[in-house]
């Protein structure tokens, strides 16, 4: 079904269905990611007060004044967990700041393990201690709804069904609250957010509390994405693209400034960027490197191909 610019697919046809739904699902999201690079999820299992609790304490930790947000703003992090302040990240292609602010909270894993040492503490904050709190309970139901639906994608990729599961779990992934603040005058050249393609393997966005999030279509236009209030948006994101050596598409987006009128308005948006652990191959599978298609990447690891990145986006020096 195609509905606010993109395919609408029901995971719980994939979870609860008989072999006939699951497949069927499978076949839809599978060219959803193939020729769009979105898809609208719906049943996806994420619960609505969960999200709503997580809304409410970001938007009460950014009307915090800006001397108290800088306290959680942890040198050396490369915004990876804590607050970063606005105008730092821009767009891999642009030297101008998009005009927002964020809280970054990330994976989570037991003192002895392996990858402790690759994981910073996330960061607590005095004022608003249930942000954290309650958004770290999301990650792990936005941890669970995307390893569901890259089991999907692993079967329409002829992959075994756990290819992926074996790759996210205490994977790198970030739950990110990014407050767009009003605009109080004209903007230099910025745009919330410049146009650019996510850097994971999918990225789960629960609707924003503004429009504005745009995608760059097959011909070259671009279309507001309007989810529904109990859809999550989902996009393929370069590592995935990468690996499946462009088949599967991570879609050029941004997100437009309103309109003058609604300038007084602020935009909060909750993305959740599915990462693998660092050591996962990200060369291109050899099923999708043919004559039509020859190998278009050189091989990378998910955590070279990250550090790369967030030096280009300003992120990390």
């Amino acid at each position: 079904m195609i509905a606010k610019g993109i395919p609408t697919v029901d995971l719980s046809l994939f979870t609860l269905g008989d072999a006939n739904q699951r497949e069927a699902f499978v076949e839809q999201l599978g060219a959803a990611f193939h020729e769009v690079g979105f898809v609208a999820v719906v049943n996806h299992g994420i619960p609505k007060s969960l999200v709503d609790g997580f809304y409410a304490a970001s938007k009460a930790f950014f009307a915090l004044p800006v001397e108290v947000k800088h306290q959680y703003e942890i040198a050396g992090l490369a915004g990876q967990r804590g607050y970063t302040s606005f105008g730092k990240e821009h767009a891999k292609q642009s030297q101008v700041a998009d005009l927002k602010e964020f809280f970054q909270i990330g994976q989570e894993v037991p003192a002895n393990h392996p990858l402790k040492v690759q994981y910073p503490d996330n960061v607590q904050v005095a004022e608003m201690p249930e942000m954290p709190r309650l958004g770290i309970e999301l990650y792990r139901a936005f941890e669970k709804a995307g390893g569901q639906l890259l089991e999907a994608i692993a079967i329409h990729l002829n992959l075994p069904i756990d290819y992926f599961q074996k790759q996210i779990i205490s994977g790198n992934s970030i739950l990110r609250s990014i407050h767009y603040p009003p605009i109080t005058e004209e903007p230099a050249s910025a745009i919330r957010a410049e146009q650019h393609e996510d850097i994971n393997l999918i990225t789960l966005l629960v609707g924003a509390s503004a429009g504005g999030l745009q995608l760059l279509t097959a011909e070259n236009k671009w279309a507001a994405i309007m989810p529904e209030a109990d859809e999550i948006v989902i996009n393929v994101g370069d590592m995935l693209q990468r690996l499946t050596n462009n088949y599967l598409k991570s879609t050029t987006h941004r997100v437009v400034n309103p309109p003058r009128e609604d300038w007084h308005l602020p935009r909060l948006s909750i993305p959740f960027f599915l990462h693998p652990v660092s050591s996962m191959d990200l060369t291109c599978l050899d099923s999708t490197v043919t004559s039509d298609n020859p190998r278009h990447y050189e091989s990378i690891t998910a955590g070279e191909y990250l550090d790369e990145r967030l030096r280009e986006i300003g992120l990390k020096k």
